[in-house]
């Protein structure tokens, strides 16, 4: 990585891209969604864990099992989303260590502790949920990500029985400026920064 990307891939990927609260009706193909993975599984995440786990929600029927457990303002924003994503996080990660991290299967033990596990996965996760945002906005779609939901409620009504846990929302498609808010101001590079 020897050449920073042109201006305009920065742009597309940070100065320029949006989160979006509204959508086109335009779908997304799941190949798409396909292609979208491809990217973001080779963002690091620590020894290679990859504890992301992600539900595309693309058929009526299943966001109609997610809405009740969002809040009313993100309900509104996920509304002609093509893709809502449920980002998520499984917290039996190290079952797959021999396969992701092969020269030290043995590292698996290093997350035993359930509370480390936890801290893990989650963390790690995160970074992948953003990944995705980033991988998404390569591909041309438009992103919304957000909190604002019952986590309890839908880990019961996605998850139950299983060992994954959601993380937070993510809609994906083909934004619209309806709802769009004026750029918002950032932190200085003096008031977020330090170098040491």
């Amino acid at each position: 990585m020897t050449e920073p990307l042109a201006p305009a891939a920065q742009g597309q990927l940070f100065r320029t891209a949006r989160t979006r609260n509204a959508f086109s009706d335009q779908p997304v193909p799941e190949a798409l969604l396909h292609e979208l993975y491809e990217l973001v599984k080779w963002g690091p995440t620590s020894g290679n864990v990859g504890p992301a786990r992600f539900v595309f929600l693309t058929t009526p029927e299943a966001k109609a099992r997610l809405a009740p457990l969002m809040s009313r303002t993100n309900r509104a924003k996920a509304i002609g989303a093509a893709v809502q994503v449920i980002v998520a996080y499984d917290l039996k990660f190290a079952q797959k260590i021999p396969e992701l991290f092969p020269h030290n299967p043995g590292s698996a033990a290093w997350f035993d502790d359930p509370a480390v596990a936890e801290e893990t996965a989650f963390r790690n996760g995160s970074l992948q949920g953003a990944y995705l945002i980033l991988a998404a906005r390569t591909l041309g779609l438009d992103c919304g990500p957000m909190s604002g939901f019952d986590r309890a409620g839908v880990d019961a009504e996605f998850f139950a029985g299983e060992s994954w846990r959601s993380n937070f929302l993510c809609n994906i498609g083909y934004g619209t400026d309806e709802a769009l808010f004026e750029r918002l101001p950032r932190l200085s590079f003096e008031d977020a920064c330090r170098v040491l």
